[in-house]
């Protein structure tokens, strides 16, 4: 399968010549019908060192604790369904396709959840037309991402579980606990079996804590790894670069990214998390999280403008309107925010270290005025 006519090519296409030879090289012990070892797996996700001496290097894909991607696998290994649980932006989402791409092969057998999300979602529906013309029967049937899942001992994923509602999430639990789904409209082959190696990977957000809490004994069902805010600068840059590099691979741009640059993106968004940590009231914080992932969407804003309406060359003034035009979102609550931020902060820094900060200083100025 080639990746080139994919607009976002899934993890096992994406690294599939890499999962190929980590596979080829592997003589660890392997759970179910693991396709990688458990230490393979983490391998993959977190990338080799000259330890381990490999003939190849692996590049790191997920920047986080080691601990916790390793007490994700064991958990897969197991027969509790894994939970990643965090703020937006943290990551949880592309640890799992990661994780799956590794045991599996296959990440994208994926429900996501929302308030519209029913059992036929995570069970199964019917073709009508099939039905009306030869009735229910197992070639009728439409399997969901998990019950395929389920059939082929691999892993299912579950995005954003506590937005769905409380019937879903119960009719979660027998699957979990009970492994298997009943068919009641047939009378034969009317239960689907899981298979070895199938097992569960959720993401919830913590920010969700309330619309739909998991019951307890759905958490039990589950093992949690939580999942912080990258606050260590060195991680989040690296974490910025890796991920804007392949942006503009996938764009086909040329453009490198000053380091200074890059410093003031990351220096901007640790005193907004500051300020919002400081905030007496919701009011006085952005609605935007402040996450990695929103610092990696304010980059590729900045480098496509740059790239398409400015002179190829990525300048402070616009990453400070690419930043304030994507973190604005209330208005004018957020440009209230945002006006203070770059008077009480940006201002002084611009004063204090002068460079690249005089231009974010204006752009993000003239930005605010014109949303204004």
């Amino acid at each position: 399968m080639n990746d080139n006519n994919m607009l976002r090519a899934p993890a096992e296409v994406k690294y599939a010549e890499e999962l190929d030879w980590l596979e080829s090289i592997d003589d660890g012990p392997k759970p179910f019908s693991w396709r990688l070892s458990p230490r393979m797996v983490r391998l993959f996700v977190l990338g080799s060192e000259p330890s381990d001496g490999l003939d190849r290097q692996i590049p790191q894909k997920w920047f986080g604790d080691r601990s916790f991607v390793e007490r994700s696998i064991v958990t897969l290994a197991s027969d509790r369904g894994l939970l990643l649980i965090g703020d937006p932006g943290t990551g949880k989402s592309w640890l799992a396709e990661l994780l799956s791409a590794a045991i599996c092969r296959n990440s994208t057998l994926v429900v996501q959840g929302t308030a519209g999300t029913t059992e036929d979602h995570i069970k199964y529906s019917w073709n009508v037309s099939m039905v009306i013309a030869k009735g229910q029967s197992r070639e009728s049937m439409i399997p969901s991402p998990i019950m395929t899942a389920m059939e082929r001992g691999v892993i299912g994923r579950f995005e954003e579980l506590t937005r769905s509602t409380s019937d879903v999430q119960d009719a979660l639990i027998s699957i979990l606990s009970e492994k298997y789904v009943s068919i009641p409209e047939l009378d034969d082959d009317n239960i689907v079996f899981a298979q070895p190696g199938f097992s569960i990977i959720a993401t919830a957000n913590s920010r969700d804590r309330g619309v739909n809490d998991l019951s307890s004994a759905l958490k039990r069902r589950f093992n949690f790894v939580r999942i912080p805010v990258v606050t260590n600068k060195r991680s989040e840059a690296e974490i910025v670069r890796f991920r804007t590099s392949e942006l503009l691979r996938r764009h086909r741009i040329e453009l490198e990214l000053p380091p200074t640059l890059l410093d003031i993106l990351l220096q901007s968004f640790a005193d907004l998390r500051t300020a919002s940590a400081s905030a007496t009231s919701d009011d006085d914080k952005l609605e935007s999280a402040l996450s990695t992932a929103e610092q990696i969407g304010v980059l590729e804003d900045a480098i496509l403008h740059s790239q398409f309406f400015g002179d190829r060359v990525l300048g402070a003034r616009t990453l400070a309107g690419s930043l304030v035009s994507s973190l604005a979102r209330r208005s004018p609550e957020d440009l209230a925010i945002l006006n203070k931020f770059w008077h009480g902060v940006v201002e002084p820094r611009s004063k204090d270290e002068g460079g690249p900060w005089q231009d974010f200083l204006e752009g993000g100025r003239e930005t605010i005025a014109a949303l204004s």
